[in-house]
């Protein structure tokens, strides 16, 4: 058993309850409904990596050699890459919801609506 990747499977996985926790119950006050689609599905397969990094850790007494290693080092960079991509996503769209409607502006102003300068 690669205890590496056993390590770093539990680490991410844990990490993956937290912010699947922290995703169902603070993130709905925080987040517009698309991002916080965008950040659950950035857990989801973040728990799919995971319990593939753990069948890789698990088989990798059993099968030596350096494609299984690979393998888990694919899993932790499809981690890495893929779902914090869609976290850096979520939280860009929520900046952006956020940014357009804290301000207090209209969103979109026609010019027929500005007043007539002197």
């Amino acid at each position: 058993m690669n205890k590496n990747f056993l390590s770093i499977a539990s680490l991410l996985g844990a990490l993956s309850v937290a912010l699947g926790a922290f995703a169902a119950h603070k993130l709905k006050e925080i987040f517009p409904a698309d991002a916080q689609s965008i950040f659950e599905t950035g857990v989801r397969y973040q728990f799919y990596h995971v319990f593939a990094l753990f069948i890789v850790a698990i088989l990798s007494e059993r099968f030596k050699g350096k494609w299984i290693n690979w393998s888990g080092y694919c899993f932790i960079a499809g981690i890495i890459l893929f779902s914090g991509s869609l976290y850096a996503l979520a939280a860009l769209k929520a900046k952006d919801a956020i940014g357009r409607t804290d301000t207090g502006a209209p969103q979109h102003e026609s010019p027929a609506a500005r007043p007539p300068l002197p």
